[in-house]
């Protein structure tokens, strides 16, 4: 069983299902409200849990209504939260999702307390980090927490793993130092490397480029295409399954937190984590909310 530690966001998220997404300056009425646990790295986290790893938290939520529901949340998905720091007068992360009737979505988020992961925080969780096969984080809370985790997993000989969502340009090279898998999608792809990614050619040449950052294993998710994936002599696409799609939020979640969880420490079994992750996040799609929409690995199996 992998141990996978995730430092990152908690959010509570906030969702309306329209059907098609309103112009700037138009009011339009949903077709549905729904409040539910969210933030990538929590999503992440529940995803890897529900696949069979032992997963722990390091994290921050408010001293507020919205931190005890996901303090809750967490908990019952029997994740270690004892990296859980509560910070007074601060707000619990909070996500506003609009979700058409397509699938798609748009995200706006406030960070609130997921700015206090810092790097004292992370210090402090040494010996869960050292503990751990897997540390994952992404762009949703404080930088540098992130850089000093991964910091510590190098020196524990801890695989690092690197989504860079949302999307930013200009990365941290001593974060991309320490990064030994990075997870973006097309998107977040182009707008590190500079390359549109139109296609084979292009996905492999952007890889490089990733490669050239600094970082060992590449992985590009696709969205209904699947992944592409590249390391050392190895590269390759991993096909996704077709699905209708009703809801695309914590789809990339799913499938980080799900390929962490069954991905041996030696890469040797990359193809098949992948296609694992590309199966929990073709269900992740066919439900709404972020994480009531994961799924659990006995769903997986009978699926698939």
């Amino acid at each position: 069983m992998n141990h996978v530690t995730i430092i990152g966001s908690i959010n509570l998220d906030t969702t309306l299902r329209v059907k098609e997404m309103a112009k700037p300056g138009e009011t339009i009425h949903a077709i549905e409200h729904f409040t539910a646990g969210g933030g990538k790295g929590a999503n992440q986290g529940v995803a890897s849990k529900r696949s069979g790893a032992k997963t722990s938290f390091i994290g921050a939520i408010g001293n507020d209504a919205a931190g005890n529901v996901m303090l809750e949340l967490l908990e019952g998905e029997e994740i270690g939260v004892t990296h859980v720091k509560t910070i007074d007068n601060e707000s619990t992360g909070q996500a506003f999702i609009t979700v058409d009737e397509s699938g798609e979505n748009s995200i706006m988020i406030y960070a609130g307390a997921n700015n206090h992961v810092t790097n004292e925080l992370a210090s402090s969780c040494q010996s869960v980090i050292e503990s751990s096969d897997f540390l994952i984080a992404q762009f949703e809370s404080a930088i540098t927490g992130t850089i000093e985790a991964f910091k510590l997993a190098k020196n524990s000989n801890v695989k690092t793993i690197l989504n860079p969502a949302p999307a930013v340009k200009n990365i941290s090279s001593e974060l991309l130092a320490l990064t030994d898998v990075i997870i973006p999608n097309e998107t977040e792809t182009e707008l590190i490397t500079g390359i549109e990614l139109t296609d084979d050619e292009s996905i492999k040449k952007a890889a490089e480029a990733l490669h050239d950052l600094g970082i060992e294993m590449v992985i590009i998710t696709l969205g209904s295409r699947g992944a592409y994936y590249d390391y050392k002599e190895q590269s390759g696409f991993v096909s996704a399954y077709k699905v209708k799609a009703v809801d695309t939020t914590a789809a990339g979640d799913t499938f980080i937190g799900a390929l962490a969880s069954k991905l041996k420490q030696d890469f040797s079994n990359i193809e098949e984590a992948i296609d694992y992750g590309n199966k929990a996040s073709s269900l992740t799609v066919q439900r709404y909310g972020a994480q009531p929409s994961i799924p659990f690995e006995h769903e997986i199996k009978e699926t698939y």
